[in-house]
């Protein structure tokens, strides 16, 4: 009698345990987990210090006021640290998943069950949370010691005792890793709608009309986006009043930015469709713009990163700026050099390390274009197969980078804008500065241009970079190859 077949249980095809790291998409999203670890760390290093300096100062340290601003501050910037991890741990790890239906579903056929299939994808994301967490505690805390000491040296900072390596800075790493495990279970929830039919199909995303029929989902993100909103204003308000303002308008932009993320499914794929227009109606242009509209998931896990670390720069730069026109306002007259000087120093520290979350973005950008290359490797062989030529293929990929981009681009100066103003004059709007002490102040939007001019650069190079490895791939695909997958 010929023994039972054993119960599939494991989705991969090697015999070591780790082989699985070797697929494409886990090394990037390893190092999207150690960037933002090492992020969250380098930012707590950088706000200890120079709360250490200020505090040494004999003149400055004795300023409550100064105490509490630089405490509201260290307790936004962890806030962003923490939030640019979990966006973009769970957008790249989310995409990843989405790869990997039809081998689920093949192993759906042969007797694995979906719970072991989810439990698995769930190991999966810890161990790579784990992995980048702890590669990105090691390393912020490294380079957070050598510009410590640099800008000790750089500066003649003399009387200030700070110890780089200290436990709060371990929160970072800590929920880094959680969000990676806990985007990996809530990713692998399409384990459990996997039908063994889908093994003969590719990779599946979910159509427009699919993601339009989330009434429940797009409800929820419509009501956060809302109430965001509704916080940002009290914000300003209660900033007319007290600094603690700034704290209503965080949250107030966290529930906006989530209900963004949440439903950008909706609020993306048309956005990137018109500006597909402006590339032209030639096929390639139009097939480039219909893709965003035919897979919003994708396109959206792809463009909400850059909007991200675009929103996050300008942010800075916005708040920074109009943190001038505030003070001016309030002492009804130009600052003196030494305050401007001041200011511009801790803005040039502040635009320094926020340009990690353009990294950040940089590396999902690339991983999330080559992953999507390499799930529609059907597609394009069907493309081929149809007479489409290499270099259209190479100009459809471009095309789609730059859709993203720039859309993003345009989407994230318009928030960063609104952001900054709303955390600058929330936070300073009560601050009486003299010689007139007028107080409440409430300005208009400070934008500095050359700041935005260097962002709106910057994303077309990124636009650029991310698209070499994904282009590379894209053109070495094999019509018969491609639709024998």
């Amino acid at each position: 009698m010929p023994r039972p077949a054993a119960p599939v249980t494991s989705s991969s095809s090697s015999s070591t345990p780790l082989a699985w790291l070797r697929e494409r998409g886990m090394g990037a999203s390893i190092l999207v987990a150690a960037i933002s670890s090492a992020f969250g760390a380098i930012l707590l290093s950088a706000t200890g210090f120079i709360a250490a300096v200020l505090r040494a100062d004999p003149y400055l340290g004795l300023s409550s006021m100064l105490a509490i601003v630089l405490g509201i501050m260290s307790f936004l910037l962890i806030g962003v640290a923490v939030y640019v991890a979990a966006i973009v741990t769970a957008n790249t790890f989310a995409t990843v998943i989405a790869g990997r239906t039809r081998r689920i579903a093949l192993l759906r056929l042969i007797g694995a069950s979906a719970r072991s299939q989810r439990s698995e994808v769930a190991r999966q994301g810890l161990v790579v949370g784990v992995i980048g967490a702890v590669l990105g505690l090691v390393g912020g805390t490294l380079l957070s010691w050598a510009g410590v000491v640099l800008a000790t040296w750089a500066l003649g900072i003399e009387g200030v005792d700070y110890t780089v390596a200290q436990a709060v800075h371990v929160i970072p790493a800590v929920v880094v890793a959680l969000t990676t495990w806990v985007a990996a279970w809530a990713g692998s929830r399409r384990v459990l709608t996997v039908t063994p039919l889908q093994a003969l199909g590719g990779s599946v995303e979910a159509s427009h009309d699919a993601q339009v029929r989330k009434g429940g989902r797009n409800g929820v993100a419509i009501a956060l986006f809302a109430i965001g909103g509704a916080l940002l204003a009290g914000g300003i308000a209660i900033g007319l009043v007290s600094p603690l303002g700034v704290i209503v308008a965080f949250f107030g932009g966290i529930f906006s930015f989530t209900g963004l993320a949440l439903g950008a499914t909706l609020v993306m794929p048309p956005i990137l469709r018109l500006v597909g227009r402006l590339f032209g109606r030639s096929a390639t242009a139009r097939l480039a713009a219909e893709n965003a509209l035919r897979y919003p998931e994708r396109s959206s896990r792809m463009a909400i990163g850059v909007v991200m670390g675009v929103t996050l720069v300008t942010m800075f730069a916005v708040a920074l700026e109009t943190q001038k026109a505030v003070f001016a306002a309030s002492a009804d007259g130009p600052l003196p050099a030494e305050m401007t000087t001041a200011m511009d120093t801790f803005a040039g520290i502040m635009m320094g390390l926020v340009a990690v979350s353009a990294v950040i973005a940089a590396v999902g950008l690339v991983n999330l274009l080559t992953i999507g290359v390499v799930q529609r490797r059907r597609e394009l062989g069907l493309l081929r197969a149809l007479g489409v030529s290499t270099g259209q293929v190479r100009r459809l990929v471009l095309l789609e980078a730059a859709h993203i981009t720039i859309t993003a681009t345009v989407t994230g100066l318009v928030l960063g804008t609104v952001y900054g103003w709303a955390g600058a004059q929330s936070l300073l709007g009560a601050v009486p500065m003299p010689p007139s002490f007028s107080a409440p102040t409430l300005v208009a939007p400070a934008v500095p241009w050359l700041p935005v001019a260097i962002i709106v650069v910057a994303t077309a190079v990124l636009t650029l970079v991310a698209a070499v490895v994904p282009t590379r791939l894209a053109t070495r695909v094999a019509p018969v190859e491609a639709l024998a997958d």
